[in-house]
């Protein structure tokens, strides 16, 4: 079944161990998601997700505002428009580093 709703209409979430992040589970498991799920994070001016690996790959694709990727030997600026891989056990954090929002889709596989 084909699935269509608004990001507006799907809650946000405060994200564990961040800086002013908030997480949208866009798409996942409950909407039928058997592989692949997408998520929207809001991060706000000075806030980061935690600096953080795990064994599986991600995509990111930037909508809106400034900000960096960091990793263990480089800082990489982002703003929109932006991709981003990120490989399976690679140090990680997203940081804003902008005056706005900002704010970035993320895909990860059903783990």
């Amino acid at each position: 079944m084909v699935v269509v709703k608004n990001c507006l209409d799907v809650p946000k979430e405060n994200v564990e161990e961040a800086e002013k992040t908030q997480i949208q589970w866009l798409i996942a498991e409950k909407d039928g998601a058997e592989k692949f799920f997408m998520r929207l994070f809001t991060v706000q001016p000075n806030g980061s997700t935690p600096l953080h690996s795990h064994n599986w790959e991600h995509e990111i694709f930037v909508l809106k505002g400034n900000g960096k990727v960091v990793t263990e030997d480089k800082n990489i600026a982002l703003k929109a428009k932006d991709v981003v891989f990120v490989p399976a056990n690679e140090k990680h954090q997203f940081v804003n580093t902008g005056d706005s929002i900002f704010e970035f889709i993320c895909l990860i596989p059903k783990i």
